[in-house]
């Protein structure tokens, strides 16, 4: 998933940084205040791509003393990071800009220009959201609707690629209806409101990527398929009793942390114990090769949580 994440974010950064260019020039050549924040728009995705590779680089160092589990939460640190600087320098740059048109309408000049850098920059924002979403239906939790998907989805890199470039699109055609309808018109304010339009899609999608990144960045769970893989994993050994609550927490994309509570049969010494849960554990890693760090506490489980897998013969 890393490596199909890292491509992902290197195809974004390319095509923004070589739009960013172009309509920055344009920009300046047109006087179109809905171009501009076009440029501003791609010049915040570059940037935040260099910080999804930053947070790619950062979380795949080893454990250590101090962060015993890993560094790999720090990829939903610097997205989250990512939607706050696409809140910030996309966002309300967009709409001051847009505002400041509205108060002192200027006429668009050489506005093929825009057409042009227009249809190039769709078709090249275009590309890498085909990219990215190729990726993301990979990795999608199965037999989810698109906002679901994303919601449930654990690799934040791919999320924020697709959503900035589903944003741009989408960015790209608000443009252009705001510069075709201050060229026909004669009126600046259209151009204007574009750039109003364009500041506050980015504020939504800034708002949707900060809040996945925070339920990831404070615990979130394996998946629903992958608790129940766990657990039909567990279910099926004869050592086993009964089964508490299964607690998991994502430490990276393709890293769970997994906690359980397992009562097992009577009569059971310390090497048949030991030997159990070390095959337990590996049908866990088998079920869900994920699933990294596993700790099975070795305990009668007690109601609420108390899952009975089977009895003793004679109960």
């Amino acid at each position: 998933m890393a490596s199909g994440s890292k491509k992902v974010v290197l195809a974004a950064l390319a095509g923004n940084l070589l739009i960013a260019i172009i309509k920055l020039v344009v920009a300046l050549l047109t006087l179109s205040s809905a171009m501009l924040a076009e440029a501003v728009h791609s010049f915040a995705d570059t940037g935040n791509q260099f910080l999804l590779l930053l947070g790619l680089r950062r979380s795949r160092r080893p454990p250590d003393d101090l962060h015993p589990f890993g560094y790999g939460q720090e990829q939903y640190f610097w997205s989250f990071v990512v939607a706050l600087m696409l809140f910030f320098v996309g966002a309300v740059v967009s709409v001051y800009e847009g505002v400041e048109k509205l108060q002192h309408p200027r006429e668009i000049e050489r506005a093929w220009m825009i057409y042009v850098i227009l249809a190039i920059s769709f078709v090249v924002e275009g590309t890498a959201l085909l990219i990215a979403t190729r990726e993301f239906k990979k990795t999608r939790v199965p037999d989810t609707g698109l906002l679901e998907g994303i919601r449930r989805h654990k690799d934040t890199n791919v999320v924020v690629v697709m959503l900035e470039d589903s944003a741009a699109l989408t960015g790209l055609l608000i443009a252009f209806a705001g510069v075709l309808t201050s060229e026909l018109t004669g009126l600046g304010v259209f151009d204007g409101l574009a750039s109003i339009l364009i500041g506050l899609l980015l504020a939504a999608v800034a708002f949707l990527l900060a809040r996945e990144a925070k339920d990831l960045l404070i615990g979130e769970s394996a998946s629903e398929r992958h608790r129940r893989a766990i657990r039909e994993a567990v279910q099926g050994f004869s050592e086993v009793e009964a089964l508490g609550k299964i607690r998991t927490m994502h430490l990276a994309p393709s890293r769970i942390l997994v906690t359980m509570d397992v009562q097992f049969i009577d009569g059971l010494d310390t090497d048949a114990l030991e030997e159990a849960i070390d095959r337990i554990e590996a049908a866990i890693r088998k079920a869900v090769p994920a699933a990294e760090s596993i700790y099975i506490e070795a305990d009668r489980v007690l109601e609420p949580d108390r899952v009975i897998v089977r009895r003793p013969s004679g109960g």
